[in-house]
């Protein structure tokens, strides 16, 4: 164990799922992360969205913790933490975001299902006569002390605006996103800007009922810089050179990125000053995934692929076509799946989660640091752990 961590609670979406959406039923394009190529650098598919592991993966082998299982896995072992995280989740509730002209057709178990999920397995775990009638029964002695050697995660919200975009945009018949020109971009990124308040406020509010229940280390993670993901770069289909930044990626959605994460950040460093006994730290993942690319080379990526899906279409822009995702019938996979950072255009690479979760948790890009790592301690690189 390290830093007396002894247990994991994660809440999120794709990034961190490690098995509740293919337990609920995965549809859309989801529907594939249940088979090959999903897993394939694990010797099968593990229904996490990548070919190998996730951050949440890592971040528990490195504190010496085994892997999380999925909450819906009633058979698991969950002695050491519980994966709350589904695939296509959101901060905000279905009805709320149905309010706001946005409805979702992947998963209904947003953040407060989740959070509930969450009690519910306190409750069983600590034999709470009450259940979950009472919030007194989640301030009990026994569920602060599971709490005080536990580390929280939330990594939640871009899915919000995610499906905000998508409905926006008009699609045209080749299934893609349609975005055509920077000033469609903007109008949309306004529509969704108008989510960027409640999103924050819905994980601020779960936060701050954890830290109430007795949590002790919190992180929060912020958005990745979605101008650099292929799959908004190949929909938006903008050929205007003044529209990128120097990275290469869409200047206007990185924008839209940065305003909702500044907004996080404000909202984490009012929970910590409510809590000065607790950490609660913000991880930088716009920082972390630009970084990535920055350093492509050092890291052992390829700078000319960094914007390209490993898995889906090879012959499409970027690597990625919606009706041609990732593990469809005649989808292509790269050999050399340690060079990119995309596996299908939407979800990293297993080496691009590894480099970041470096970078976030022994990297400063975590902040306030919710980890004391042992002095002289070297976290491992993406390909150096094995994890099973």
């Amino acid at each position: 164990m390290v830093d007396g961590i002894t247990a994991i609670y994660n809440f999120g979406d794709s990034i961190t799922d490690t098995g509740n959406l293919i337990r609920e039923g995965a549809t859309g394009m989801l529907r594939y992360i249940g088979r090959l190529p999903y897993g394939i650098d694990l010797h099968g598919p593990t229904v996490r969205c990548s070919n190998g592991y996730l951050m949440i993966d890592f971040l528990a082998k490195y504190v010496g913790l085994p892997l999380l299982n999925p909450y819906l896995d009633k058979a698991a072992d969950f002695t050491h933490g519980v994966n709350f995280a589904v695939a296509g989740a959101t901060a905000l509730d279905t009805t709320t975001l149905a309010e706001r002209g946005v409805t979702i057709a992947i998963t209904n178990s947003s953040l407060d299902v989740q959070l509930a999920w969450f009690k519910d397995f306190m409750a069983f775990a600590t034999n709470s006569s009450q259940g979950t009638s009472l919030i007194s029964s989640f301030c009990s002695n026994e569920i602060r002390r599971k709490l005080a050697s536990s580390l929280v995660m939330l990594e939640i919200g871009g899915n919000d605006f995610n499906y905000a975009f998508q409905q926006q945009q008009t699609r045209p018949s080749d299934g893609g996103y349609g975005l055509g020109n920077v000033t469609r971009i903007v109008e949309t990124l306004q529509q969704a800007g108008a989510l960027v308040p409640p999103v924050v406020q819905s994980i601020s509010n779960a936060a701050e009922e954890l830290l109430e229940m007795g949590a002790v280390r919190v992180v929060i993670a912020g958005n990745f810089p979605i101008g650099c993901v292929p799959v908004y770069i190949a929909g938006a289909n903008v050929t205007e050179p003044a529209a990128y930044d120097a990275d290469g990626c869409l200047a206007v959605l990185n924008a839209f990125a940065e305003l909702y994460n500044a907004r996080l950040r404000g909202a984490v460093a009012a929970l910590q000053r409510a809590h000065p006994r607790a950490v609660v730290a913000y991880a930088d993942y716009f920082a972390a995934y630009a970084w990535v690319l920055r350093e492509a080379r050092a890291r052992g990526f390829d700078p000319a692929r960094t914007r390209t899906a490993c898995c889906g279409a090879a012959d499409a822009a970027y690597g990625f076509d919606e009706s041609r995702f990732c593990g469809a019938p005649g989808t292509a996979v790269c050999a050399d799946r340690d060079r990119y950072v995309s596996w299908d255009g939407v979800h990293p690479t297993q080496h691009a989660y590894g480099e970041m979760a470096e970078l976030l948790y022994r990297g400063g890009l975590a902040y306030p640091p919710p980890i004391k790592w042992p002095a002289g301690q070297k976290m491992p690189g993406s390909t150096s752990v094995p994890l099973n």
